[in-house]
């Protein structure tokens, strides 16, 4: 018999009365949520507004076969929450060996290489954001800030942790603009077309 598939749902979203109340990013993450529930996933969720038991993440984490992050890029990155987040939860996966090993490097083999001590090979991590930044600051080198970087370079601060542990990476997906030009109606009904594309549904 098959085993149910399950999706870790997490959502960093910062709430800021009268400026950013997390309208955008909850939008998302129900939109996800719909999609994979409407493909026979079990769905986990974390709100890490909320608050959360870091060794409960760590199982969450561990039972999730695809963990999708939902956040605003504030101030050029995730919330301050979700640091603090990730320093708890893959500390303590550190600490049990239930994330990783190690870092993956040995005195007896040199050729092993930083970064491959992971133990949660097969799942897959997806990141989806929200920026004010157009799509057009990314991938030339033209424009002042960026320098000509992708998101998926932009966001490796957050994916390479999970990388670190074994996880499959994939594209991530971002709607761009969203206090003037940006068309958040079409980011949220092109979503579920990314996902099956991104996790093969």
């Amino acid at each position: 018999m098959n085993q149910t598939k399950k999706v870790l749902l997490i959502n960093t979203h910062l709430t800021y009365p009268n400026w950013s109340e997390g309208l955008l990013n909850d939008a998302f993450n129900q939109k996800a949520k719909e999609f994979l529930a409407s493909k026979g996933f079990e769905i986990l969720e974390t709100k890490v507004e909320n608050g959360y038991d870091a060794d409960e993440e760590v199982e969450k984490h561990l039972q999730a076969d695809i963990i999708i992050l939902q956040t605003p890029i504030n101030w050029f990155g995730a919330p301050w929450i979700y640091k603090k987040y990730v320093d708890e939860v893959f500390n303590s996966g550190l600490h049990s060996a239930k994330f990783l090993s190690g870092d993956g490097r040995t005195r007896e083999d040199p050729t092993k290489q930083y970064g491959t001590g992971g133990k949660m090979q097969g799942k897959k991590f997806m990141v989806c954001s929200t920026w004010n930044a157009p799509s057009e600051s990314f991938n030339d080198v033209g424009q002042q800030l960026f320098k000509g970087i992708s998101t998926q370079d932009y966001l490796l601060h957050i994916t390479s942790n999970y990388r670190f542990c074994g996880v499959e990476v994939v594209p991530d997906y971002n709607c761009f603009d969203i206090f003037k030009d940006g068309d958040i109606a079409k980011d949220l009904e092109n979503y579920p077309a990314h996902l099956a594309k991104v996790f093969g549904m």
